[in-house]
């Protein structure tokens, strides 16, 4: 694995933690928890800066989106109990497909 995954999957993970945290604030009502979103999600973007310098910014950052989207939505099923609809799986499988395409074109 390359170091410019490695900083998009901690880029992506970073973002996670984000996005529940800012579910955790109940909108900016609990500000540590907002506050403490809003500074990992500048952590996350830190990183993903470090990883367009060896990865297309299109790649890169569909990459990091696909985690991210699939990440939060698994997290916020564990965490919070929020449900996924066959429409939700659906799109996240179509997510995981352009990402697998446009990888495959961006590598030749």
């Amino acid at each position: 694995m390359s170091i410019y995954l490695g900083y998009i999957l901690g880029s992506a993970v970073l973002d996670i933690i984000a996005n529940v945290m800012l579910e955790m604030s109940n909108g900016f009502k609990n500000k540590r928890w907002g506050v403490a979103a809003v500074v990992f999600i500048m952590a996350a973007f830190a990183l993903l800066a470090l990883a367009v310098a060896g990865i297309n910014l299109f790649i890169a950052y569909a990459v990091w989106g696909a985690i991210s989207i699939i990440g939060t939505a698994i997290a916020t099923r564990i965490l919070f109990n929020h449900a996924l609809n066959w429409v939700s799986w659906l799109g996240l499988f179509i997510l995981i497909a352009a990402i697998i395409l446009m990888h495959s074109a961006g590598s030749h």
